[in-house]
């Protein structure tokens, strides 16, 4: 029984929005973009996360687990792993981002996480994640 209801929370739930380029400079690395992952899954961490920069590097497992509007989660039991590379508050392309924004995805790791085709668009979508 246990098992199964550690599957289904695996985290604490906040928003996540989502940053679209430039991307550069970063709050965490300037202007390296080798720090970037290959597959452009990464994030900015909001304030809740951001712990005065302790936040640069490390790793988080993101699961979308609904959105406000018509788009939806592609599959809620899917995660993703993305890296934290920039502070959402002074991230160069930032969206409007509200106190409780947990982290900005990049546009490709949202669009993993979101299927906005046919539906009205979305910016903010509420998830669950846990550092790795």
């Amino acid at each position: 029984f246990f098992s199964e209801l550690s599957y289904l929370c695996f985290g604490d739930v906040g928003a996540a929005g989502q940053y679209t380029s430039p991307y550069i400079p970063t709050e965490c690395y300037s202007d390296d973009t080798s720090e970037f992952p290959s597959n452009n899954l990464f994030a900015a961490a909001g304030g809740g996360i951001w712990d005065n920069g302790a936040a640069c590097g490390r790793q988080y497992k993101v699961r979308c687990i609904s959105t406000p509007v018509l788009a939806s989660c592609v599959d809620p039991e899917a995660t993703i792993q993305v890296k934290i590379v920039d502070y959402a508050n002074t991230a160069v392309s930032r969206p409007e981002v509200t106190s409780g924004t947990i982290m900005l995805l990049s546009h490709e790791a949202f669009d993993v996480l979101v299927n906005t085709t046919g539906g009205a668009p979305t910016t903010t979508i509420n998830i669950e994640f846990q550092q790795v």
